[in-house]
Formats: C-alpha cells, sequence, structure tokens
C-alpha cells in the first residue's frame, strides 16, 4: 500500500523526505506563509507534522539556509530572511 503522509511527503517517491520538505518550506515562504522575520517551526514539530525524522528535517533546513532563504539565530531557532 502506498501512502502519502500530511503535508503532501511521499516517502516512496523517488525524492528523498528532506527534499520534499525542502520544496514545502520554500513554497511556504514565497507564499508568504512563513513571512520575512518570522521563525520556522521547530525541528521537532515539523517532524511530528510531516511524520519524518528530527534528521530529515535538519537536512531540509540546512537546503533552506543554503538557498538564502533562512538563518540560524543561535539559541533562538530558524529564522526567515527578507527578500532581496
Amino acid at each position: 500500500m502506498h501512502v502519502i503522509m500530511s503535508g503532501g511527503i511521499d516517502p516512496m517517491s523517488g525524492e528523498p523526505v528532506y527534499r520534499q520538505l525542502a520544496a514545502i518550506i520554500r513554497s511556504k515562504i514565497e507564499s508568504g506563509e512563513y513571512p520575512p522575520g518570522a521563525p520556522l517551526p521547530s525541528a521537532k514539530s515539523m517532524a511530528q507534522e510531516y511524520g519524518i525524522s528530527v534528521g530529515a528535517v535538519t537536512r531540509a533546513v540546512d537546503v533552506i539556509r543554503a538557498e538564502r532563504l533562512a538563518r540560524t539565530v543561535p539559541g533562538r531557532g530558524v529564522w526567515v530572511l527578507p527578500r532581496s
């Protein structure tokens, strides 16, 4: 049985789950659901929401940071950067 997890994550897809989550986060940033200056949800809460591991969430956030869409503020979390 092929089941797509909540939030559109498909563990059976050829695309790694962390890349799928990175695409979801990117889309939410671009749509304004996560506006500039706002924190991203915690890795633990995203892992629970999407039914994936915290490690996969961390890798997804690494992708988003590499794309310069967000940055980590030590002790405070990951924050969406203003669009340039």
